[in-house]
């Protein structure tokens, strides 16, 4: 969804009143020609909001919960529930602290620490997100309230990404705090979301042995879907050029 032009223009009047077009732009590194076309159409995309909020110090999150579409990022934050940060860790990241485990080894010995974990988001973070809280209605909920097809929306997933639109919708379909989704995306971060700093190590050490193992297989198994279809794309698509050669 992108937001009027009118309000978006209101909006950075409050926010930047002496500056010019070309000075936003030069701060939030948004082309001029980009942020033009968007106001000539009447329609500014989310995105260039919160490159200009960064850009003036202000909260995406609060910028966002100005615009009449968004009312719902107001207020303060909701904290994410354990499933939404586990489902922000990487597949490696996952692998390597199950490996660091005790259980792992046949003497029973702790393993070297992990690295820091790897930023939000990874190259599965949406999917996951919306796994981990999904009672097994949420698509259908969003579908109902937002208008897309159920195909349209599952295509989103399978790409890894959601509009800011389908991501607020999916948050409130679940119950979870509305710019949840928007960091599963990687449109905001985890600290303008208000989550807690180390919350995802937090929500990782706190996890038994025995899930961190199943979680990681299960993610193992979904990679390995992913891989072998990418495999046979490639491979159909060699075929096709030899055919043509």
């Amino acid at each position: 969804m992108t937001l009027p032009a009118k309000a978006f223009q209101r909006w950075l009047q409050g926010i930047a009143p002496d500056a010019s077009t070309a000075d936003v732009c030069r701060v939030s590194g948004i082309k001029r020609t980009t942020l033009a076309q968007q106001l000539v159409r009447g329609k500014v995309s989310v995105s260039t909001v919160v490159s200009i909020s960064r850009a003036y110090n202000v909260n995406p999150v609060a910028a966002l919960a100005g615009f009449d579409s968004y009312r719902v990022l107001a207020g303060p934050p909701q904290p994410p529930t354990r499933c939404e940060l586990v489902s922000q860790i990487s597949t490696a990241d996952l692998l390597r602290a199950a490996l660091a485990r005790p259980a792992m080894d046949p003497l029973g010995r702790q393993g070297a620490a992990p690295a820091a974990l790897s930023p939000v988001p990874h190259a599965s973070s949406v999917k996951n997100w919306v796994d981990a809280i999904d009672d097994g209605e949420v698509r259908h909920r969003v579908s109902a309230a937002t208008g897309i097809a159920p195909q349209n929306y599952s295509a989103q997933l399978t790409a890894n990404r959601l509009s800011p639109e389908l991501a607020v919708a999916t948050s409130m379909a679940a119950g979870v705090g509305p710019a949840n989704g928007l960091v599963a995306t990687g449109l905001i971060t985890e600290e303008e979301a208000g989550w807690a700093p180390g919350a995802r190590q937090e929500a990782l050490d706190s996890m038994s042995d025995g899930d961190l193992t199943a979680l990681v297989g299960d993610r193992m198994q979904a990679l390995g879907k992913v891989l072998r279809r990418q495999e046979q794309d490639q491979a159909q698509t060699e075929k096709i050029w030899e055919n043509l050669g």
